[in-house]
This record gives structure tokens, C-alpha cells and sequence, in this order.
């Protein structure tokens, strides 16, 4: 009798939904279930992972497994079953899944090995007159390590931007000393909680099981400390934490907190190498990581005995990943608290509608601070009706008088606008000819240092024109105001006093940023001119005024999610003011300032704004009341994605006419061109699947199976889409 084959199923990381059959040589051992593998496919060799080693019925022509990667599992089997989860949630291929949720070293076939690290140490501030007054980057260092107060680890300086060989240098300048960390060394102690913390703190460490708390504070009401001290009795208990933070720019400031209070914390964000992942990832694996910090990919990090997951920020776009796998990370670690039975706080000041939607629903528990710490209180509101005002550089009289004031009183200006670079678009006064982009539908911004054209969406780049390119005349207006526009008009209005502007032109790394929020927080009058940016998650106590220069393009956009994301921006740049002893304001310029949105923000704050908002998209049948899903397409020419989009629709209609019933039933709108119809010469179309119920959705799109495409072809599937650009 012929040897029967040991077969096992493998998912490959290719666009394909299969899983395939592979049988194991007669030396080769068995893998474990979620072991990495290497096998051939096609005329190539791929890094897979093994799914099943219980195959009842193998195909005749099964290729041999070339190599098995690891003795155990390389993802264990609750983010398995996670990503198993995700396969069938966000339809997309399994293989290519496990690709996401391993790290890329590990994609790559790197050892599952735990390097030796060096004895933990930190680094101490001895001589801050040690350095050259030109030497800006040691200068930095002094200012950071003067600003937190204590001594920081390595790892909290690297992700500040300062490296070990910069470190090193002030070592031999005697400007720092690096000493070995102390297990015993004296930790910061909690802070005495208010009521309103004490209250969400008792109710969050009472939970041992799966919970989702929604943690609603105003700006400065102390979240942090919420965090803080709903994680010490988790830790206490041997038990893990992961922390997720929207943006690497914050990553600092909160890493510094966390090892203040508990001691060492480990990182995971896009700045680090692949190797300096993948020991994270593998320390957490073990056990030897009690808190993690980390951007969206953090919420895939295995975790020996994971306790308790908090979510900063958790109203923040950037846990949706917006390309390939188009996953939301917050509502991935409810799935992942869920599957381990451990408690998850989401915090905001300006929560999303879906979490305002569980808390109705009852899946959510609702925890408010309504009131500011240590007797900070709230900014007041101002509008600037700007109809019929002469305006200097985006500022009107009133603006700058207020402005003005506020700087007599030695207190710091942050001005609020979220246009980067000079002008948003090139203008000539002869023929009206505007300068856009030959390969997107969209204005080239206008940027000075240097003067150049610039397509924000596909990064081209021009010389800024003499002349019109259309009638030849040499009178070009900048139409418009980016944040180097303003800053160039403050300049102007202000002399003398310092100016900083913070958007991704003038900090493209952690230690730019950080350099400019390290000044800031000296105190000093100043005025800040920055992009949204600015509203996330910064304290800045001497800041006794915010001013939005324009309020009204997120009102008046036609995406029905628009208006919550500007008044989250408008609430989250607000709420940088008054945040001390000295109170605040903000002001805000409007060509409508009775917009009934705008007015409903400022009187009802925006808690009374979101349950408006929410009735509203209940009332119209949109999300979070009815789930949605997204079809995108996009090709050199637009009749193929508009065509392919079309038999999609086709498809869809047919399979949910089998499927629905009278109580549930699904709507498919278009195909139509996307809000930006070309971006980088390809036209793009959109198909919207509307459904009654989620099940009913996801019924429906599995339908969809894998379309036949054209090589040309690019297209997904966006389930639960945050923007539909």
C-alpha cells in the first residue's frame, strides 16, 4: 500500500480566499496549528501559516512543505481565531490577514529569538550648562529631560527622537549620566482622585470579565489618571496592559507617564525597526512587557496574560487603517477583550457616535468627569461674524484685538487652522485660471520655503509659475490661507513676539515636534499656529486663548460624518486652553456663525451636539443606526471601474433579493465617482451597500465572492467605511 500523505491547510499571503492543502515529507514534523511555514506557490516560495493539520479529504497533487519556521505556534490561538474573525468581518483573504497580525520581521522568516537586552538604565540631567549654545540637538535633550522632571529611560528618549549615539555624546560632555534602573527606585505616587474618578476608577477595577467602559471627560478633567490607576491593580496581579494612543506623537509624553508611575513600558509604533518590533512583539509574547504602548498595529501584539485594554483617544480616525486590510483597531480590541474575557476602557472628550450608539444600546457602560482637575475651569465661546470684514491675513480687527489682550497678560495664543502651506490654490486675477493638479481632481497648495506647487494627495510637486499658464499674464493671486500664510501675517501683526508653527512640514520627526512642544511648555507668551495636530492629547498650561480661523468647511461638507469630526476638532483645540489656574477662551471666525450646528456645539456642548447628531443619522437610517459597507474601484480608465462596480451591483442585487425578507432588506447606491473622482491619473467610483441588519450585510457581501478583474483594476471592500474620500 502506498504511504498515506500527511496533509495540512495553509494560508498563504496572497489576494486569494483559499486556504491550501500541502502534505509534510516523511521527516518533517507535524507543525503546530499557526506555526510558520515555507512552501512553494506558484513559481515563487512564500512564508505561510498552518490552519489545520486535520484535513479529512486532500487533494491529489499536493505540493511538499519546504520547511516548517517554528517548533510552536507563531500566533497563538485566541489571535488566530481574531484573525479568523477578520477574514469574515472585513471580507478579506485569511492569508493576507495573518500577514497584518504578524509582525514584519516575522513575514520574513526572522527566528523567534528574545535578544539579551542590555541592563535597563536611565539617564540623568547632572549639568544643563555642559552644552554649546549651537548645538540645537543637545540643547533639546537638556530642555526634555528639564521639562519631565526625572530621569527617562532609553527607550522614552528614542521615541522622543534623541538616539543612544547623541546620548552618548552628552555622556562624554558630562551633561548626562547613565545609571543602572533601580527596581526599587522611588515611583511617582497617584494622585488623590476627584469623585467623578474615583467613581470610574472603582467601577472599572470591580470588572473581571469582558466590559466595555466609555470613559467621557472634558479636556484636562484627568483621563490619565483614570488610566493610571485603573491599571495598578492589574498589574498588581501579574496581569498585562495594553495602551493604545492614536498618533507615535504622543507616544512620548504618555510613555513618560506611565514609566513615572509604573517603572518600565514597552512601545510599538511605525518609527521603530523591524527587529526592534519584533523583540516588543516577542517580549510581550513572554510575559517580560507588562504595559505596552502603542499606535493602531499594537492592538495584534500577542500578550502572555493580557488583564485590561485602554484606548486613548478613541474618537481618533487613525485606528481606521484607510489602505489593504481596512480594519478599525478600536473596534478591534472589543472583539479582542471579548474573545479574552477582560475589561476595555474607551476614553474621549469628544466620544465617537458609534460608542454614544452602544451606550443607548446598553453594550456600553457610561463613565463621565464633567469637571475640569484641580479646579481648572472650562473656556468660554466666542464667534467672529466674518461677513462684510476686511481681513489681514485670514485675522479679522476683533480677532487680533483679542489676540493682542492676551499676550499683554503674558498668556500663550494657539491659532487653529487645518490647511498646511501657504495658500490652498494659485489664482489668476486676468482669466480666473486656478493651478490643480494633472493627475488628481484637486488644488495644488501653494507652499513657500521653498516656493513650490504641491498636490497634497499624490505629492507632486512644481515650480511656482512667472506667468498664467493659460493667457500668459504675470498677476497671480494666492487664494486662500494655509497655516505658512498665517504665520507669515502673525509675523507681520505680532513683531517680536516668538511664533511657532506645527503642522508635518515643520515636524517630520518625533524630535522636531517635541523640540517645539518643549519651548511651548516654558510657558513664555507665545503664539502657536498649527494644524490639528494641535488638538490632540498636548497640555499646555499657559495657552489662555484658541482661535479657529474658519469653522465652516466641515459644517457645510456634504459627508454625513463630517459634522462630528468638526466639532471633535473644534472641542479637542478648545479644550487646549484654560487648562491651569487662568482661564480661557476661544474664538471662533465664521461667515455663518448661526449655523444651527455651530450654534448647538457652542450652547450644548458637545455631548448635547453628539446626541443631536446621533438622533439625526438615526432618523435617516445612517451609521451607527444601519451598517454600511463601502465598494471602491479605480483605473486608468473610468468605464472600467465604473463597469466593474456595475456587474458588482448586479451581483449583489441578485443574492440579496434571495436573502432578504420584509423586516430586513438592503439598498445598494450606484456606482457613482468618488468625492475625489481621479487621484494619481486613476478615476475612482464607489458602490455604498446599505442593510437593515449587520448579519443581513455580511450575508450579502460573502455573495460577492472573488469578481474576475483586469490587471489594471484596483478595488476593496471597506466595511464600516470612516471616509469616503
Amino acid at each position: 500500500m502506498p504511504e498515506t500523505k500527511r496533509i495540512i491547510q495553509v494560508a498563504v499571503p496572497r489576494p486569494l480566499h483559499s486556504v491550501y492543502d500541502y502534505h509534510l515529507e516523511q521527516e518533517a514534523p507535524t507543525p503546530a496549528v499557526g506555526a510558520r511555514l515555507r512552501v512553494p506557490f506558484g513559481r515563487s516560495e512564500v512564508i505561510g501559516i498552518c490552519v489545520s493539520t486535520a484535513v479529512q479529504t486532500p487533494h491529489a497533487n499536493t505540493k511538499a512543505v519546504l520547511e516548517v519556521l517554528d517548533d510552536d505556534a507563531a500566533i497563538a490561538e485566541e489571535l488566530l481565531d481574531l484573525a479568523q474573525w477578520m477574514s469574515g468581518y472585513y471580507h478579506y483573504p485569511l492569508g493576507e490577514v495573518l500577514a497584518t497580525v504578524l509582525p514584519s520581521a516575522a513575514r520574513k522568516g526572522s527566528v523567534f529569538e528574545i535578544k539579551p537586552a542590555p541592563p535597563p538604565d536611565v539617564w540623568h540631567l547632572i549639568n544643563a550648562e555642559g552644552i554649546s549654545p549651537r548645538a540645537k540637538t543637545q540643547k533639546a535633550v537638556v530642555e526634555h529631560l528639564q521639562h519631565t522632571g526625572q530621569p527617562q529611560s532609553g527607550e522614552a528618549l528614542a521615541s522622543a527622537g534623541f538616539n543612544r549615539p547623541m546620548l552618548r555624546k552628552l555622556e562624554d560632555l558630562g551633561v548626562v549620566e547613565r545609571k543602572a534602573l533601580e527596581t526599587d527606585a522611588t515611583l511617582a505616587e497617584p494622585l488623590p482622585p476627584t469623585e467623578e474618578q474615583r467613581q470610574a476608577i472603582d467601577q472599572v477595577t470591580d470588572s473581571k470579565r469582558f466590559e466595555v467602559f466609555l470613559l467621557e471627560g472634558v479636556t484636562g478633567s484627568g483621563k490619565t489618571e483614570v488610566y493610571l490607576q485603573s491599571m495598578a491593580p492589574v498589574l498588581a496581579a501579574g496581569k498585562q496592559v495594553l495602551v493604545l494612543v492614536p498618533e507615535i506623537a504622543l507616544t512620548p509624553q504618555t510613555l513618560a507617564r506611565f514609566e513615572n508611575r509604573f517603572g518600565g513600558t514597552g512601545m510599538i509604533h511605525s518609527a521603530l525597526t523591524d527587529q526592534q518590533r519584533l523583540q516588543t512583539w516577542l517580549k510581550c509574547r513572554a510575559g517580560d512587557i507588562r504595559i505596552l504602548i502603542g499606535t493602531r498595529s499594537a492592538v495584534f501584539t500577542p500578550f502572555k496574560e493580557l488583564g485590561l485594554i485602554i484606548v486613548d483617544e478613541e474618537h481618533d480616525s487613525s485606528y481606521k487603517q484607510q489602505e489593504g486590510l481596512r480594519y478599525s483597531a478600536r473596534d478591534l480590541t472589543v472583539k479582542r477583550a471579548q474573545n479574552l474575557n477582560v475589561p476595555l476602557l474607551l476614553g474621549s472628550a469628544t466620544p465617537s457616535l458609534e460608542s454614544f450608539y452602544n451606550v443607548q444600546r446598553g453594550r456600553y457602560r457610561h463613565l463621565t468627569l464633567s469637571e475640569r482637575a484641580g479646579g481648572a475651569v472650562m473656556p468660554t465661546y466666542h464667534t467672529v461674524d466674518l461677513r462684510g470684514q476686511s481681513l489681514r491675513g485670514g485675522f479679522s480687527d476683533t480677532l487680533i484685538r483679542v489676540i493682542r489682550a492676551h499676550l499683554a497678560k503674558e498668556g500663550q495664543v494657539l491659532v487653529y487652522l487645518n490647511r498646511r502651506g501657504f495658500a490652498p490654490t494659485l489664482l489668476c486675477k486676468s482669466c480666473g485660471w486656478q493651478s490643480v493638479c494633472p493627475d488628481c481632481d484637486a488644488q495644488l497648495t501653494l507652499h513657500r520655503q521653498p516656493e513650490q506647487l504641491i498636490c497634497h494627495h499624490c505629492n507632486l510637486r512644481f515650480a511656482l509659475p512667472d506667468v498664467c499658464e493659460n493667457c500668459g499674464e504675470g498677476d497671480l493671486l494666492p487664494l486662500g490661507i494655509g497655516t505658512q500664510r498665517a504665520e507669515e501675517a502673525l509675523a507681520e501683526l505680532f513683531p517680536g513676539v516668538t511664533l511657532y508653527r506645527i503642522d508635518r512640514d515643520t515636524t517630520r520627526t518625533n524630535r522636531q515636534l517635541n523640540e517645539q512642544l518643549e519651548r511651548i511648555q516654558q510657558g513664555k507668551p507665545c503664539i502657536m499656529v498649527g494644524t490639528q495636530m494641535l488638538a490632540k492629547g498636548h497640555h499646555f498650561p499657559a495657552v489662555t486663548l484658541v482661535a479657529v480661523v474658519n469653522a465652516d468647511a466641515g459644517f457645510l461638507s456634504p459627508d454625513f460624518r463630517a459634522p462630528e469630526r468638526t466639532a471633535q476638532l473644534i472641542v479637542q483645540v478648545a479644550g487646549r486652553a484654560g487648562r491651569a489656574q487662568r482661564p480661557g477662551e476661544v474664538w471662533i471666525q465664521s461667515y455663518q456663525p448661526q449655523n444651527p450646528l455651530l450654534q448647538r456645539l457652542i450652547d450644548q456642548g458637545y455631548t448635547g451636539f453628539a446626541h443631536a447628531e446621533l438622533t439625526s443619522r438615526i432618523d435617516a437610517g445612517l451609521p451607527p443606526a444601519q451598517p454600511m459597507a463601502m465598494l471602491r474601484a479605480e483605473a486608468f480608465e473610468p468605464v472600467m471601474a465604473r463597469d466593474f462596480l456595475q456587474q458588482c451591483k448586479a451581483h449583489l442585487d441578485h443574492a440579496s433579493q434571495e436573502i432578504s425578507t420584509q423586516e430586513a432588506s438592503v439598498e445598494l447606491l450606484g456606482p457613482i465617482p468618488a468625492p475625489m473622482a481621479r487621484l494619481a491619473k486613476r478615476a475612482r467610483f464607489q458602490l455604498i451597500i446599505m442593510a437593515t441588519t449587520r448579519p443581513l450585510l455580511h450575508r450579502v457581501l460573502a455573495k460577492l465572492g472573488q469578481p474576475k478583474t483586469h490587471a489594471n483594476l484596483r478595488w476593496s471592500i471597506d466595511v464600516d467605511p470612516y471616509d469616503a474620500m
